[in-house]
């Protein structure tokens, strides 16, 4: 990433990619790119970092159940693994 430019989110960050229209959390950064995977697991994709956005300030980030689902989830997720 250009160090003049935001600074990508951090690894195990909760996003909205707002070019696939889903929510995954931030697993890597690579050569300026940035990798997410679902939140309860799953395949893993690549994003766009200039296309994430946190998922309760997306105005166009779907459904409200679908964002509330995911930060339970990551809620659960942390709790149980003690992050």
């Amino acid at each position: 990433m250009d160090s003049k430019g935001p600074q990508p989110p951090a690894v195990g960050t909760l996003v909205y990619d707002a070019d696939a229209k889903r929510q995954g959390v931030v697993m890597d950064h690579l050569d300026g790119r940035t990798f997410l995977r679902p939140v309860g697991g799953g395949t893993e994709w690549e994003a766009d970092p200039r296309s994430l956005q946190s998922p309760m300030s997306a105005a166009d980030s779907g459904d409200w159940r679908e964002r509330l689902r995911a930060r339970v989830a990551q809620a659960n997720r942390e709790s149980r693994w003690g992050i």
